[in-house]
């Protein structure tokens, strides 16, 4: 059994306070220079050195208002907000790039899809062929209220919704225009032929639209398709869509199942087992020895905020956790907002969510030598059958930087990791074979 190239995403937001809550104090962190596009061009540049697959981009509409009933601790630590508009920053990272991926995060609940595919493949022209989508329906009442709703609507209807969004997008991207419909001819005054262009008349529960893609195809057509829920409904919506899906687990084994699961399910779909490239959130401290990156820990201890962490998990669950003594056992019942984290949590304390959270963030957290590291990189992939990992940045750009200068080498002498980029999209670089997705995915039945 050959080994698998461990794929690699550096995962981020348009924003200071991420993942790891009160990171941002510490004086070797960038964060707070997010409103620069320099900021984000360096981060660009040095991911595509270190041969990232691509950078992931978080975003959220809302604010974290469940904790404490407000927005307090929320502004205080910058707990996602301010958060600016991820899209804006792709053409400008893509300007001084050739290779790296970006796959951005947008949530379908609030967007008209005739306009959303358009943006898209704007986007898949000017980055040749290197721009994904992370779908997401939203898991925040603020948001629903912003939006001019009375609140989140159902869970399992917000999927409901987001497959007919899928089901109108496809229509655009792939059924609109004909692959040959751009003629371009100077010469004879012909840019594109009429007869290849066809209008899309769709009728749904959600949606109304009818009218022709207002763009000509991009290599992709289809962005990359991302999407993270281990729910039933959201295995399922990830089965039929989904190329790329983000997990979490505590374990090794318990990420097997998950997997196993997710792999199963696209198969029932009528796809393939390894039509879905699976990637895990993870946290890396590292440093030339094994005392060096726990000195590192100890020292990024001083400025985490465990507080800011539990109140960016409240949202996550829908819950105030402020509401509960230390040790109650926390009991959350039936909620809108993220259905499996919500489950998984049930019957903890808030001592132990604390002491989980320690980095102000829930995520595994690997400290070593590069060696160790990559022992552990290593073991995650294969015992939990997944394919890559969304790397955190606890320092930025340090914990890129050090990834690059020990971990990438490590892994590269052992093979499992690349040393130059495939050439093509970011789909063909993934998966090996064309720009375009296979016929095993729903959204190849609207190819003319």
């Amino acid at each position: 059994m050959s080994q698998k190239e461990i794929l690699l995403n550096a995962f981020t937001m348009n924003c200071v306070g991420h993942i790891h809550h009160g990171m941002w104090t510490h004086p070797a962190d960038r964060s707070t220079e997010f409103t620069s596009l320099n900021y984000w061009l360096d981060l660009a540049r040095l991911l595509e050195k270190g041969l990232f697959d691509g950078m992931f981009i978080a975003d959220i509409l809302g604010v974290y208002d469940v904790y404490q009933q407000g927005i307090g601790i929320t502004a205080r630590e910058s707990i996602q907000l301010p958060v600016n508009d991820p899209l804006l920053l792709i053409s400008g990272m893509a300007s001084v790039t050739e290779h790296l991926g970006f796959g951005v995060t947008a949530n379908l609940s609030y967007e008209a899809p005739y306009a959303f595919a358009r943006r898209f493949s704007t986007l898949d022209h000017l980055t040749q062929g290197r721009i994904g989508w992370n779908i997401v329906t939203g898991y925040l009442d603020s948001a629903a209220r912003a939006m001019g709703q009375s609140q989140l609507m159902n869970h399992d209807r917000r999927y409901d919704q987001a497959d007919e969004f899928l089901d109108v997008a496809y229509q655009l991207w792939e059924g609109s225009w004909q692959d040959d419909a751009l003629v371009i001819d100077k010469l004879q005054r012909r840019y594109a032929n009429a007869q290849k262009i066809h209008e899309i008349d769709h009728h749904g529960e959600f949606y109304q639209v009818r009218g022709y893609h207002l763009s000509s195809p991009s290599p992709q057509r289809t962005p990359l398709l991302f999407q993270a829920g281990s729910s039933p409904r959201g295995i399922a919506f990830a089965a039929r869509h989904a190329e790329c899906s983000f997990v979490n687990a505590a374990s090794p084994q318990a990420l097997k199942v998950q997997s196993l699961r997710l792999r199963q399910a696209a198969v029932a779909a009528g796809r393939q087992p390894d039509d879905i490239r699976i990637f895990m959130g993870i946290s890396v401290i590292v440093a030339a020895s094994e005392q060096e990156a726990q000195e590192k820990y100890r020292s990024y201890l001083e400025c985490a905020s465990p507080e800011a962490g539990i109140a960016h998990f409240s949202s996550s669950i829908g819950l105030d956790l402020a509401a509960f003594e230390l040790d109650e056992p926390i009991r959350s019942g039936d909620t809108r907002a993220i259905q499996s984290v919500s489950q998984a949590f049930d019957g903890w304390t808030r001592r132990q969510i604390l002491a989980q959270h320690a980095l102000g963030s829930r995520y595994p957290l690997i400290i070593g030598d590069p060696s160790q590291v990559a022992d552990a990189l290593i073991t995650w992939i294969d015992e939990g059958d997944i394919d890559g990992f969304n790397l955190t940045r606890i320092l930025n750009p340090q914990s890129y930087q050090d990834f690059i200068d020990m971990v990438v080498p490590e892994l590269q002498q052992r093979g499992r990791y690349k040393t130059a980029y495939r050439s093509g999209s970011l789909r063909q670089k993934l998966f090996q074979h064309s720009d375009r997705l296979p016929t095993s995915h729903p959204a190849a039945h609207w190819r003319r």
